[in-house]
């Protein structure tokens, strides 16, 4: 019997060991999973610019593209040249630039300077896996290059980008967004004091931890346009910590004055805490 036993518990632990080893593919394959490319939808601005070399580059040499999503507007990077319909819709794949340098990290959180070069070079391979090391090398200092000057104006490096189908945004559905874009045009538009606006916030981060191109901080007044939803339609100001913040995220009671629904041109404050 005690031979019996010995022989079940030996039998009982080689299956367990089994199992453990079996369990080890689909955990690498769930950690692929969470490399899905990054997406974004909005309309297209294309903007024919003679700033240097670097812009040009953007675009394989072709004119600038911007998608706008929301309130936030992306500068997309074009591996190969791509026509793209100035205020069409479309749907792109691909990395984000500053989010991906920003959780990659930097152990001297921004001292030495913002991006760094390595985190350039890692989202470019992240993009484009298939890359030359000459043509890599090119494009990570384009976008060193672009993210240097304006840190907090998205680049978003494209790998697949297509118009949006009739089924993602049918005639049918668009017809009343255009009836409503009209509505809204003719709404009456009124300015409150930031500090008398604070009081209708429902939500929204003014408070936030510092990006690494700016580790020290600060408080800053950006000027935005509540729509009668109560939510940023419009960021009317060039300061940089201010296309930092996630607008998307405010919410403000819906403006009403006289019964009536309104837009406000307003100010929020938002304070930066310094990066330790």
């Amino acid at each position: 019997m005690n031979r019996n036993a010995r022989i079940f518990c030996f039998l009982v632990l080689t299956l367990a060991a089994l199992g453990g080893c079996s369990s080890e593919p689909p955990a690498k394959e769930s950690k692929k999973a969470g490399t899905a490319p990054d997406r974004i939808q909005g309309k297209a601005q294309v903007l024919v610019e003679s700033s240097g070399a670097t812009d040009a580059a953007l675009n394989a040499g072709g004119p600038s593209v911007y998608l706008w999503e929301g309130a936030h507007r992306y500068r997309l990077f074009l591996r190969t040249a791509v026509e793209v319909v100035h205020g069409n819709e479309y749907i792109a794949e691909g990395v984000n630039a500053q989010k991906a340098i920003d959780e990659i990290g930097d152990p001297d959180q921004g001292k030495n300077g913002y991006p760094l070069q390595a985190s350039c070079e890692r989202v470019v391979k992240m993009a484009w896996s298939n890359l030359a090391f000459d043509e890599s090398d090119t494009h990570a200092s384009v976008l060193r290059t672009r993210v240097q000057r304006y840190p907090a104006r998205s680049v978003f490096l494209v790998t697949r980008i297509r118009p949006v189908t009739s089924t993602e945004g049918s005639a049918v559905s668009a017809e009343p967004k255009k009836d409503a874009a009209v509505e809204e045009k003719k709404l009456p538009e009124i300015s409150v004091a930031g500090d008398k606006q604070r009081a209708f916030l429902i939500e929204g981060p003014t408070v936030q931890t510092a990006p690494l191109w700016e580790p020290a901080g600060g408080t800053v007044s950006c000027k935005v346009v509540i729509d009668p939803e109560g939510k940023i339609s419009e960021l009317e100001t060039g300061a940089q910590l201010c296309e930092t913040v996630p607008w998307s995220q405010f919410h403000y009671q819906p403006p009403i004055q006289g019964g009536h629904p309104v837009k406000v041109r307003t100010e929020v404050e938002v304070r930066f805490e310094p990066r330790k």
